[in-house]
Parts: structure tokens; sequence; C-alpha cells
């Protein structure tokens, strides 16, 4: 037969947050344990825990630097500098710093007689109890550091929070004055080793000058005066480029002025030699001539060429005009004897050139090494005067105050309340962690169970459809009565099945389960129960051989049953009994042989259920866990539909598949899956099956008992229970 399988296609879960609540629900033993515990021991340590008061005394830290500028020193305000607060929280709680404190206030003393100790503690103890009771904090964004000491008496805390802070503030004072007083030691050596240096290095510089026979007598301020030579030579070389440039302007007139006596001759050259040569001689005759030759045209024409006086400024004329050409001559004759004299000048000039430069080299030369130390001896000065406005700047800021530095700006005061434990706080913290943690370890453990939980579960793994949901604590519904409030969950569970059937002549059922203890022998006797108490005729089997229960259900013996049949002992009518309702037999397991395991495998099994088929309206086999023995997958093969019966949270789901797995590996016909064992007082997701059936049945049981008689069509077609 066909096994009836659900749809395929898994459901999508999405949680709610009723889905949370239930689990909060479920676990509220665990999360109300842990809370308890939590607080509890929260309340307990802190009422335990001594009283403690706490001092705090703030102080405002600074680098080191003097509280007004010192020489050459420019002051620009700085800002939050996390890492140096960090340096001098490091700083307070130092050995170096404690151990201030400790001998200052005799610590190790005092404390050896607050803890009952015979003698003074050591320090190390006593450092360690300074720190383990010491917090430092910085006020955010500043440069403030709030010294914190707790103990038991509130004084102590005020006077160690105090003496904290204070040598904190002597300590950075006198390490700077330590500091600046060690450097200004150790610049005053090194002046006067400079001072040393720079005596013996100008007393070397004298030998050199005296030995060397440097001119370099002038000195001032800038350094010494110019050398003789240097400025003969430089004296030298202006005049020699001031000789040439001369002859070169002579040679050219004088080249000029013979081109133009060669091509225009005197006459002509008379007119332009005043203007490139200046002559007083020459300039008189021009003049001279020029008068002749104006007497000469204006007597000319009043008198005639003849006249004896014409005739006598033709021949002034006629001479001056001979000693213009003389002249010119003599000028340019002159202008040549000049250039010769240049020429001349300027080959002496550059022979003493020469000799001035190979002076100035040798000079140079042999002058070296006194120049050498004279500029080594310029650099040991200035490095002495370097050192010595060092030192002065040194003493002046160390006489300067430096209050900045580390300033106590709010003194730590006794308090009068103690701020440990913090009671309220403590408890509250309790309570919170309890409720965090319990809830926590709920939804943990609810994560590590991977066993059914919700309808959900089942038919999303198993892919099959509810067909019932059984509470916890179910009784025997023979002994109930039919009026049980935990009857109804049954008579869901029989009308599902009825409607589960394709088939009205299906009509033998196995009831099988993964692992024991899922309420399997239970269920399969109620479900019969409940249909014969509908008028059905109803046999129960107990097939389990392994560990047969129903007999002890019905207070029956169990000498003869299904196993006496089966190797033919007794006959179906022998091992059949009846029960105290008359449509409901019981036929128990019997003894089973040691050598027949494999009894319900065989035909005379398969016989028996087609007898019980016909003489029956519904059998009902129970049967061992599937994943234990074989027997209940037989059993599953060989009737007509097969219940598997999952107890809510004891298995994991993987094994609740694959115990269906194995039902249709055998050919068995699944029809669904009753859910045993729900909690329904905790779980609201079954709330509808344990509250609105339960009310709505108590009330309606006895109207729809008189209209429907029982084992009748109407009862069978009854529209089924809707599942959660």
């Amino acid at each position: 037969m066909d096994p009836i399988k659900a749809s395929s296609t898994p459901q999508e879960t999405k949680l709610h947050f009723l889905d949370y609540w239930r689990i909060i629900r479920i676990r509220k033993t665990v999360i109300l344990a842990v809370f308890f515990l939590v607080v509890i021991t929260a309340t307990l340590v802190t009422l335990i825990l001594p009283e403690q008061y706490s001092s705090t005394a703030k102080i405002q830290v600074e680098r080191d630097q003097t509280d007004i500028p010192g020489i050459n020193e420019s002051r620009v305000a700085g800002g939050y500098d996390p890492y140096f607060i960090q340096t001098e929280f490091e700083l307070i709680q130092s050995e170096v710093l404690l151990n201030i404190v400790i001998t200052n206030l005799d610590l190790n003393a005092v404390f050896g007689k607050k803890f009952g100790n015979p003698g003074p503690l050591l320090t190390t103890q006593t450092l360690q109890y300074l720190r383990g009771h010491l917090v430092l904090r910085p006020v955010r964004s500043t440069s403030l550091i709030e010294i914190t000491f707790f103990s038991d008496s509130n004084k102590e805390a005020a006077d160690l929070a105090n003496a904290i802070a204070s040598a904190y503030h002597d300590y950075r004072l006198e390490e700077r004055t330590r500091l600046t007083t060690g450097g200004i030691d150790a610049l005053e050596k090194r002046f006067k080793q400079q001072s040393k240096d720079v005596d013996a290095a100008a007393k070397k510089l004298d030998e050199l000058r005296e030995q060397l026979k440097i001119p370099d007598t002038v000195v001032n301020e800038n350094g010494p005066a110019v050398l003789m030579t240097a400025d003969t030579l430089r004296r030298l070389v202006g005049i020699k480029i001031e000789s040439r440039a001369n002859l070169l302007v002579q040679e050219t007139l004088l080249n000029e002025l013979r081109a133009k006596m060669t091509n225009y001759g005197p006459e002509k050259l008379a007119q332009a030699i005043p203007s490139s040569v200046p002559d007083i001689q020459l300039g008189s005759l021009m003049e001279q001539l020029t008068m002749a030759e104006q007497a000469l045209v204006l007597k000319g024409q009043e008198l005639g060429t003849q006249n004896v006086e014409v005739r006598k400024v033709i021949a002034q004329v006629k001479d001056l005009q001979d000693k213009i050409t003389n002249r010119v001559y003599g000028v340019i004759e002159g202008l040549d004897l000049k250039v010769k004299s240049l020429q001349q000048g300027l080959a002496g000039l550059e022979a003493d050139v020469a000799q001035a430069e190979t002076n100035d080299i040798e000079t140079a030369k042999r002058s070296r090494p006194y120049f050498e130390k004279k500029s080594e001896l310029e650099d040991l000065k200035r490095f002495r005067q370097i050192l010595s406005m060092k030192m002065e700047t040194e003493k002046m800021e160390r006489v300067l105050p430096k209050t900045t530095m580390a300033k106590i700006i709010e003194p730590a005061h006794a308090s009068d309340r103690p701020v440990r434990p913090n009671k309220t706080l403590n408890i509250a913290l309790g309570i919170i962690i309890g409720l965090v943690v319990g809830i926590g370890l709920a939804f943990f453990i609810e994560y590590l169970d991977t066993s059914v939980k919700t309808i959900d579960d089942v038919e999303r793994s198993l892919q099959s459809p509810v067909l019932g949901v059984i509470p916890q604590n179910v009784g025997l519904l023979l002994e109930e009565g039919a009026e049980s409030p935990h009857a109804e969950a049954y008579r869901v569970l029989r009308t599902n099945l009825l409607f589960s059937r394709k088939d009205d002549k299906l009509n033998t059922v196995a009831v099988v389960s993964a692992g024991a203890g899922e309420g399997k022998s239970t269920t399969v006797f109620n479900l019969a129960v409940v249909f014969a108490q509908s008028g059905v005729r109803t046999l129960v089997v107990d097939s389990d051989l392994r560990r047969p229960t129903l007999h002890k259900m019905l207070k029956v013996t169990n000498n003869l049953g299904l196993t006496n049949y089966l190797l033919r002992q007794n006959t179906l009518e022998e091992v059949i009994q009846t029960s105290t309702l008359p449509t409901l037999d019981f036929m128990p397991s019997g003894k089973l042989p040691s050598s027949s395991l494999g009894i319900l495998s065989s035909a005379q099994m398969r016989d028996l259920i087609m007898e019980l088929k016909r003489r029956y309206d519904f059998v009902f086999f129970d049967s061992p866990p599937i994943m234990g023995v074989s027997d209940a997958s037989i059993l599953a093969s060989e009737v007509d539909m097969t219940l598997q019966v999952i107890q809510y949270r004891r298995y994991p789901q993987p094994m609740n598949i694959r115990a269906k797995q194995v039902i249709e590996k055998v050919g068995g016909n699944l029809i669904g899956i009753v859910l045993n064992n729900i909690n329904m007082s905790q779980d609201e997701n079954y709330y509808y099956y344990s509250g609105y059936y339960h009310e709505y049945y108590s009330r309606n049981d006895d109207q729809e008992e008189g209209k429907v008689e029982p084992g009748s069509n109407k009862e069978k077609n009854k529209p089924a229970e809707p599942l959660a």
C-alpha cells in the first residue's frame, strides 16, 4: 500500500516573539535556578565584603616648564596629550614614587600593626597593597589626574591620596632641579675646556703668523684686513684693463686719420681732426684761415685780384694753408707716438700683473696653514659663546618658579559614607546578570536540544502530518472513563486516523516509535479504548515480545498470547481475552521462547492478521522500538497502516527521521505522527488542545452522544478536529 505522505515542499520557519516566550516558559526552571543562584551569591558577597571608603585628590600635570617663558623660549599652548598623561600614570604608581610615600609615612610599620603582623611589612608587600587600592583616572580632554585611594578607614584613604599627590608634586620639582643642576655642571665643565682650547688655538695662531711672516696685523670684529699683495694685484689689473682700452681707442683713431689722409688729403682731414683730436694750434690756424678767406672774398670783389692788398691776402691764405697741412701731419705723428707709448706702457703693466699674480699665489700657499688655524679659532670662539649663553639660560631657568608642572588642584578629604560595596548596585547587577545568564543558558540549552518541540518541527523534518497531540500525565482511559479530560485528545486522533484512510477496509494499525519510553504502549491502548467506546469492535494485540506491558494495564495474565498462537500451541479463542469494555478485546504477547525471535515474520503471523481483519472492525498492534529490533519494521510491512509516536523533547530529530525512513523502506503505510507527552501548561502552542477542546466538549459531550450513535456511519464521517 502506498504511504500517505505530506507535501514535499518544506515549510518556511519564521521565529515569532511567542517562540521566544515559549522557550522561556519551558526553560523557566533553569532560568529561575540560575537567577536565584546569581542573585543570592551577589547578595551574600555584597553583605560579606568589608566596607571601604575612598578619597580623591586632583592634580594638574604639565610638561617640564617654568611658569614664565625663559630666554629664547617660545611658549605655545599645548593640547591634551594622552601619551604624556599615560606616562604620568605609570610614574604615579611606579615603585620609585610609592617608595617615597612608604618612607615618608613609615607605612611598613603602620600596615604591620594594622594587619596584625608581628613586625613591619616588607616593602614589596606594602607596595602591592598600595597599588591594589590605588585608582588613577584622567579628567577627559584636560591635563588633570584624579588620584583615588580606597581603604577601610576614611582618614587613611584621604591621607594616602594626599601623600601620593604631594610625593608626585615634590618628585617632579626635585627631578627637574636635579636635572637642571646636573646640566649646568656639565655645561660649566665643557665651557672651561672650551676656553682652554681657544687659548691654545690663539697661541698657535700667533706662532704661525710669526713663523710664516703673514702680514695679517690688522684684526677687527669681522676678521683680518686685506693683505698688501692682493690689493696691489687688484690695482695693477685695473690699470692694465684701463690702458688696454685707451690703447685700443688711440690705435683706432690713428688708423682712421691715416685712411682719410690718404683718401681726402690734409685739407679735408683738417676739418675732422678738431672733433677727434682736440688741438688748440690747429684750431687757431683754421680760424685764421677762415677769416683770411672771408677778407679775400670781400677785397677781391671790391679791389680786384691785381690789387696789392688783395695779393697780400692771397699770400696770407696760402701761408695758412701750408701751416695747417704741416700741423695735420704733426697731429698724426703725435698720435702715432702716443700709441707707441701706450703699447710700451701696457707691456710693462702686463709684466707687473704677471709678477703680482705669481707673488699672490706664493703668498696664499705659504699662508694657508695660518688662515686654516685662524678659521678653527673662530669656530672655537663661536662654540664657547654658545656654551656661555646656554649656561646662563639654564642658570636663569633654574631659579624661575615651576609651580605649573605639578599642581594640587583639590586635596583629598575624608568621606563619611563608604563607597564599597555598593549594595544597591551589586544586587541590581546580580538581578540583571542572573536574568541575562539564565535566559542565555535557556536559549543555549534550547539550541543544543535537537528533539521535537512543535508540530512545525515534525512536519518540517519528517514531511508527515501530525494526527494527534497527547498531553502529559495521561492515564488509562479505561479507568478514567469517557468523560476524562484526556479522552478528547484520543478522539481527535481517532477522527484524524479515520479520515486519513484511503479505504474503509484498512483496519489494522501498528503503533511504532523510534526509541523506548515514548508512550507508544499507552497511546495504542487508549486509542483502542476510544475506538471501543464509540461502539467499534476493537482488538489490541501486544506484539512487543521483548517488553510486553499491555497486560499490566488490563491487569490480566500474560501466560497465553500471541506467541502461543503463532507456535500453534493454542487456538485464537484461547489467546484472546475480554475486558470490562464489551467492544474491546485483548491479545497478550505470551511467553517468547529464545529460539523463536523471528516469529513475527512467519506466514502464521500474516494469516493471523488476515483473520483478525475479518473478525474486528479495528485491530491495533503494539510494537517494540523500531530502531532497536526488527519486529516493529516487520509489523509495519504487514499491517494496513502505521502510526509513529514521537515523545515531546525526548529524542533528536535525526533519530525520528531515521525511524520514518525504516518504515518507508519496508513498505509500511505511515499515515501520520502522534506527538506525545506535551506539557500543555508550559507550551502555549498546544493550548488549543488542552483548553478549547476540553472546554468545548465538556459542555457538549452529552448533547453529541445523544445525537450520534456509537459506531454509526455518521460517527465515522464526523469532520476531523483541526490541528494546531
